[in-house]
């Protein structure tokens, strides 16, 4: 007699398999997800060392019915399609977030969920069966986020040293079973194996080892995930107490006894609070110090040389993973850092991702103005952001000056892109994705792209293919 699957391993593949009502604001936050990422993606096509990773591993190899990678004129196998849709989605840490006990980016699971719906697709055709639609990547992107989201909202991987990219593998694996076909027993499997399969060390996001694997740390997860579903639906067999197994299962050697539960029913609240990145590549918890630095740089700009301290209020979250106030080696130890992206925010009026490269990344005004900061936690900023009907992300600055004079304090609870703004984003969303699509594509193909993709609501219904051929680009 067989054993039975751990609870948390049949409800995420009831839920996948299933149909539970998901929400119109699900669908139409998923589709602002799909074409923000695509935006990320675009962008990062102009940093070599992101497109150096990307494509076959095999230079010149093109797969026959391969998946397409947008921008590219890359033909890859469904795992390698993962990987490099993911690592382009990721590069410039612009997706889109989650902030829970275990934050994370939803939109990693794109790259898994366009490759297979892409592959999947081609081989319906030749079988005479119907193409997946965008709808159904919307689907699967709802689901993918509810299933990483949730299990971060209560289990955090971070305060035992592992990387949040661990629910990134579990919910692609999941997710990429069904797509393929699979029933609930493949499902089952890929989403046990996945659980098994190890979590990353967070060793590349901290001093002094932070570097470049952070930006396609999320592409390895999604392509193990999708590795894995192949495998379960060919038959691989799975591990009903992956979770639970005394000594050896993932509760009892990677989370210390701490049981992984889902903290809420599996439906759509995840997409419908999803934060988005549409104001400054930096990592979620500082972009409202960002913001409120901005407000502060015209009162100071003229007076850097009277200020005598730089009070930052944050979240208890903020101090543990990007209170960095240096030294920096590289962008990916700076788009990380409070103190770095605050600094640049108050000397230039703006923050862009050239902001954590050289020459600015030399700019001696940076380390000294950093010198002069404080970063305290909040405890309000800390309760407010755990609270489910809040959910804020509140840092405060204020400037001290002197001759005993001081700024405001500006405190900026909620940053654009946050449901509380999700007016204001949307308009920023669509302007983001205009200028990538503008820098990627001749000039009419950009038009068609920005049309159909952000003007068009009949797009959902488009075969996914045929999206991916669209996207393809002849010269990298």
């Amino acid at each position: 007699m067989s054993l039975p699957y751990d609870k948390v391993l049949q409800d995420i593949a009831d839920y996948v398999q299933g149909t539970v009502s998901l929400s119109h604001e699900a669908y139409d936050n998923a589709q602002l997800s799909l074409i923000d990422s695509l935006a990320c993606a675009f962008m990062a096509l102009e940093k070599p060392e992101c497109t150096k990773l990307i494509g076959p591993l095999v230079p010149g190899t093109v797969v026959p019915g391969g998946v397409r990678v947008p921008g590219t004129p890359h033909v890859v196998d469904p795992v390698q399609g993962a990987f490099s849709i993911t690592a382009l989605i990721r590069w410039l840490d612009y997706n889109d977030t989650w902030l829970a006990k275990e934050w994370a980016h939803p939109s990693d699971n794109f790259g898994a969920i366009l490759a297979i719906a892409d592959y999947v697709s081609q081989r319906r055709r030749r079988q005479g069966q119907p193409p997946y639609t965008v709808r159904d990547v919307l689907t699967a992107a709802i689901k993918a986020y509810e299933i990483q989201g949730v299990l971060a909202l209560e289990v955090s991987l971070n305060r035992r040293g592992f990387d949040h990219v661990h629910y990134v593998k579990v919910a692609s694996a999941a997710v990429a079973a069904h797509l393929l076909g699979g029933d609930r027993e493949t499902v089952l499997s890929a989403v046990s194996h996945a659980f098994i399969d190890g979590a990353a060390l967070r060793t590349y996001r901290h001093f002094p080892n932070t570097g470049p694997r952070k930006s396609w740390a999320a592409a390895d997860a999604a392509s193990r995930g999708v590795r894995l579903a192949l495998l379960a639906y060919q038959g691989e067999v799975g591990y009903p107490t992956a979770l639970t197994a005394p000594k050896w299962g993932f509760e009892a050697v990677v989370l210390g006894g701490e049981p992984v539960r889902l903290a809420r029913p599996l439906g759509s609240y995840v997409m419908e609070h999803i934060l988005y990145k549409v104001s400054y590549p930096a990592e979620f918890h500082g972009q409202t110090a960002v913001e409120a630095a901005l407000r502060l740089h015209p009162v100071i700009k003229d007076r850097l040389e009277e200020i005598e301290k730089i009070v930052i209020e944050t979240q208890e979250s903020a101090v543990r993973i990007i209170d960095k106030p240096g030294p920096f080696r590289n962008p990916a130890d700076r788009d990380h850092s409070l103190q770095y992206m605050t600094a640049v925010a108050l000397l230039y009026g703006t923050l862009t991702y050239e902001h954590y490269e050289e020459p600015i990344a030399s700019d001696p005004r940076i380390p000294a103005i950093i010198q002069r900061m404080e970063v305290r936690e909040n405890p309000d900023f800390s309760r407010d952001y755990l609270d489910p009907e809040k959910r804020s992300i509140a840092n405060a600055v204020q400037i001290f000056f002197r001759d005993g004079g001081h700024t405001e304090r500006v405190l900026v609870e909620y940053p654009v892109g946050h449901r509380q703004r999700r007016a204001e984003a949307i308009p920023l969303l669509r302007e983001k994705f205009a200028q990538a699509v503008r820098r990627t594509y001749p000039l009419k193909k950009s038009q068609q792209l920005y049309h159909l993709l952000a003007e068009r609501s009949d797009w959902i219904d488009m075969p996914v293919d045929e999206l991916m051929e669209l996207l393809a680009h002849p010269a990298i």
